[in-house]
């Protein structure tokens, strides 16, 4: 599987880890040092998101990916005032979306 990171903490060293030593390949990892990085030309390339970034940036990430196609699993704690949004994009694009706290 081809996977996107985005958030590139602690959270998202360890998923890479995972993933790596399970056959699966990272093909961006997104942080604040490369947000110039985060667009659809590098998310065509991957087969689902793993977005673990903070309260501040998670709702615009989630709905870049969902806007994208990519299907996204969430960790991030703190916006789920937006959650509301999140779902009916997820509705509107036909698109998948998992959300679950407290990964680590």
């Amino acid at each position: 599987m081809n996977i996107a990171l985005i958030g590139y903490g602690r959270m998202g060293h360890e998923i890479e880890e995972l993933a790596v030593k399970r056959g699966h390949t990272i093909v961006c990892k997104i942080s604040s040092q490369n947000l110039q990085e985060f667009n659809p030309r590098v998310l065509q390339w991957a087969d689902i998101a793993i977005e673990f970034s903070t309260p501040e940036s998670a709702f615009i990430n989630i709905s870049q990916c969902l806007e994208a196609g990519l299907p996204v699993i969430s960790g991030t704690t703190g916006w789920l005032n937006r959650m509301d949004e999140i779902n009916q994009l997820c509705r509107d694009k036909n698109g998948a979306f998992l959300y679950a706290s407290n990964f680590s």
